[in-house]
């Protein structure tokens, strides 16, 4: 009787996200390390050359204590060259089996707004579908989303890539953005999606003084009821900010982060894991009391 007060009593505290047919609770933060499979990311694009290097990325993530690795196939940073959806598919495909074949209890989500891509995905291991468009660029990734049982995160953004920093007109930046994300909650629930993280997208058809007026205001999107991730990671919005270079941005992203886990986010996605997970446990000894 008490084992199941102590469940109801977690279950109406906290959020959680059925995730592999197991209960990932948010409670306490999560981080989501970043695996970039395309030579176009804004920062470490390139990097990962072989399958060696992909592995080697992996298991320092793994031991630096990510809950959930992000497989993207498709650069989105602004201005990004869009490439072929069977290049796509093909790269995150590859990419998930082998980080499977080697570490197979990793939380793989998929970055992807593609839903042929996302269902590839999900087919070959991955659990969790990131989408940057909110199912805006693909009007097939909800029919997908009322047919699998995974976990959905979506951004907030305007147009695409190729097009998104000159879509940064907003008569009120962050009503626009509630609003936004309550009418795309609403819907999904409609078709039976159980979980739904949102994203505010930082840098996505956002100048530099819009991303610091939705951080600032981040705790607004709480009214939302639903978890949120957030990504910072050495964003020009630090940078620019510092007149550094992305390499050099690691400490302004640790100070943003905690910003983030102030305003109310359960999930860091960033470059840097170590960093983060630290970022986390300084927040919860704050916060603990």
């Amino acid at each position: 009787m008490a084992g199941n007060k102590l469940f109801q009593k977690l279950m109406t505290e906290s959020k959680f996200i059925n995730v592999k047919g197991k209960l990932m609770a948010l409670s306490s933060p999560k981080v989501m390390g970043i695996i970039n499979l395309t030579a176009d990311s804004f920062y470490d694009g390139g990097k990962i050359k072989s399958d060696s290097d992909l592995l080697t990325k992996v298991e320092k993530m793994l031991e630096d204590g990510v809950d959930i690795l992000d497989v993207g196939a498709y650069s989105s940073r602004p201005g990004a060259t869009d490439i072929p959806m069977r290049d796509e598919w093909e790269a995150a495909v590859d990419g998930i089996d082998s980080i499977l074949k080697h570490f197979p209890e990793s939380v793989i989500s998929i970055d992807t707004f593609r839903s042929t891509v996302a269902k590839g995905a999900l087919e070959h291991g991955a659990c969790i579908i990131n989408d940057i468009s909110g199912g805006n660029l693909d009007k097939g990734m909800y029919d997908l989303l009322s047919e699998v049982n995974a976990p959905y995160i979506m951004m907030h953004m305007k147009g695409d890539p190729q097009t998104m920093a000159n879509l940064t007109d907003y008569n009120h930046l962050v009503s626009e953005i509630i609003d936004y994300f309550n009418a795309k909650v609403n819907e999904l629930k409609s078709l039976g999606v159980k979980d739904i993280i949102i994203d505010p997208g930082f840098g996505f058809a956002k100048n530099k003084e819009q991303n610091y007026e939705l951080l600032n205001k981040l705790s607004l999107l709480k009214v939302l009821d639903v978890p949120m991730l957030c990504g910072v990671s050495r964003k020009s919005m630090i940078f620019k900010e510092l007149e550094i270079t992305p390499d050099q941005a690691l400490n302004g992203t640790t100070a943003l982060n905690m910003a983030c886990l102030m305003n109310g986010a359960s999930i860091l996605r960033v470059h840097d894991v170590k960093e983060a997970k630290e970022t986390i446990k300084l927040y919860e000894a704050m916060t603990k009391n």
